[in-house]
């Protein structure tokens, strides 16, 4: 079932709401430390892609083809590429930067994903990520559990309860303390690969 998120002017209206409540600064952290050549994973309708500094070379990438298509109007001279988390089109060490907004909740594998993510990044690459995740607080995460199975249907394949920093860390990222941020269940950082 495709979910409230696939919807380009669902999505796009539902974001509008959060940047104007503050997650627009929070967006523009996500993109503003990409440097030499970045990929935008799950890049949408683009909400990112004008806001990437001069020098970066930056490549969306999405599964779905009617939020590239909105992407396409949005930032004109980004190539853009239909493909999943878990099978990047490009070769090892491709990119500088991976930036991953809002995305890996809806990752159908994950840890697949990441591994993926680790592969296309080089070796002193970062992955730049902005995500809600599983509350700290008890409570809220056994609501999140609680909501999780009809929120996914509803959402696109959305589970509110991801453990996502332990998911990176796990896909062998080490998460760098600057600029990480948390605020409820919204994180944002920045991670190395390790090994």
């Amino acid at each position: 079932m495709r979910g409230v998120e696939q919807i380009p002017f669902v999505y796009d209206a539902m974001c509008a709401v959060l940047e104007a409540t503050g997650l627009k600064a929070w967006r523009e952290w996500l993109v503003g430390g990409a440097r030499g050549r970045a990929l935008d994973v799950g890049c949408g309708t683009g909400r990112n892609l004008p806001l990437y500094a001069g020098g970066v070379f930056v490549v969306g990438v999405d599964p779905e083809a009617h939020a590239l298509a909105k992407a396409r109007r949005r930032a004109p001279g980004v190539p853009l590429v239909r493909a999943s988390a878990e099978a990047l089109p490009f070769r090892d060490g491709a990119f500088d930067t991976v930036v991953s907004g809002l995305v890996f909740c809806s990752v159908p594998d994950a840890a697949k994903g990441l591994a993926e993510v680790k592969r296309a990044l080089k070796r002193d690459g970062r992955l730049r990520m902005l995500e809600h995740v599983r509350s700290h607080v008890a409570w809220r995460a056994r609501l999140q559990d609680w909501i999780q199975p009809a929120w996914t249907v509803v959402a696109g394949g959305c589970h509110p309860n991801r453990a996502t920093e332990a998911a990176v860390e796990a896909a062998g990222f080490a998460i760098e303390e600057e600029g990480r941020r948390a605020d409820g269940t919204m994180r944002r950082f920045s991670a190395r690969p390790t090994g």
